[in-house]
């Protein structure tokens, strides 16, 4: 039998796989100039308590997808501290999807908590 902390895991981690795109446009979505991929991070960091932090390595592969679809944007820039950064912008079809996307997760969020009404916390 597997134990239940390796079911948690393997729960969050299927759980957080569907949710970090949205968040990671949810992040450049508000805010006001591009940011780059630790400022992202600490964003994410920040505004979600934790529950969506990870390694910061793990946050890049996404963000290129985003951008490869499209819905970021991107550009480096040089950095007075270190090697080059690239800072990511979302685009107008970005914006588009970030709603259509957040509705979607309403509606889920909504269906499952309703599911799980019964439940004690």
């Amino acid at each position: 039998m597997i134990e239940l902390d390796t079911q948690l895991r393997k729960f969050q981690k299927e759980l957080s796989a569907g949710t970090v795109s949205l968040a990671l446009l949810a992040v450049l979505g508000s805010a006001p100039d591009p940011l780059y991929g630790y400022q992202i991070a600490k964003q994410l960091e920040r505004i979600g308590g934790g529950v969506l932090a990870g390694k910061q390595s793990a946050l890049y592969p996404v963000l290129r997808n985003l951008e490869g679809a499209g819905l970021l944007e991107s550009h480096v820039e040089p950095s007075m501290t270190g090697p080059p950064r690239r800072y990511y912008r979302i685009t107008d079809a970005g914006r588009t999807v970030l709603h259509e996307w957040a509705a979607a997760w309403r509606a889920t969020r909504d269906s499952v908590d309703s599911v799980l009404g019964g439940l004690e916390p």
